[in-house]
């Protein structure tokens, strides 16, 4: 992974945290958002941890260049900030990212959710509820939330979907629909696809739009 912070010494305390993982490997440390997209672009890491706060360019906007509309290649970033503001938590979504963590998260939050971005899936912090994706989702442009309407999904994927906002992973809809893990794991690329969903956060997002959950 990417480490991405103007702090040296906040920098240091993640790759710490991370080396410390036989399964998580830091290749490379940005101290502001220029430098991040550059080592990114250069290394393609697994998952970007990105500050928002840094200069030259900020998360946000290097979270837009290497993970935003138009990219062809997205990298997964997972925003970290001191922050927990609407507006940077709608920004840092609309720029493409993968999930929203604050600062103050406990280690294991922060290593479990960096497995989550790699792991393909969406992540926001507990802090930061679904009731404020709810409310930014009202906001968000038709295209965003996909063309497709959700009639044309199967029952079974538009119960996945709606267990999906509200903030179930993958095995916990396994549990909840008594499914394999691998089964949830096709009816979501499968409820992806057929909507023309980016990922799970989009996804979050549409069915607060169509209606399945609510705010």
């Amino acid at each position: 992974m990417l480490v991405c912070d103007d702090q040296a010494l906040i920098r240091t305390g993640y790759v710490t945290i991370f080396d410390a993982q036989p399964d998580l490997d830091v290749v490379g440390e940005a101290a502001d958002g220029a430098e991040a997209v550059r080592l990114a672009r250069a290394l393609r890491p697994d998952v970007v941890v990105m500050d928002i706060r840094m200069p030259m360019l900020d998360g946000i906007e290097a979270t837009r260049q290497l993970a935003g509309p138009g990219v062809a290649d997205p990298l997964k970033v997972l925003v970290v900030t001191t922050f927990n503001l609407d507006q940077y938590v709608y920004d840092a979504l609309r720029a493409g990212a993968a999930g929203f963590l604050l600062k103050d998260a406990l280690p294991g939050d922060l290593i479990a959710g960096v497995r989550t971005i790699a792991a393909g899936e969406a992540l926001v912090s507990p802090a930061v509820t679904r009731k404020l994706i709810g409310h930014f989702g009202t906001r968000l442009r038709p295209a965003d939330a996909g063309p497709v309407g959700p009639d044309v999904l199967a029952p079974r994927e538009t119960q996945v979907l709606t267990l999906i906002a509200q903030g179930m992973s993958n095995a916990e809809i396994a549990t909840e629909l008594v499914l394999s893990p691998e089964t949830v794991k096709t009816y979501v690329s499968r409820i992806l696809t057929k909507l023309d969903l980016r990922d799970r956060v989009h996804a979050v997002v549409y069915a607060y739009r169509n209606g399945l959950v609510s705010a």
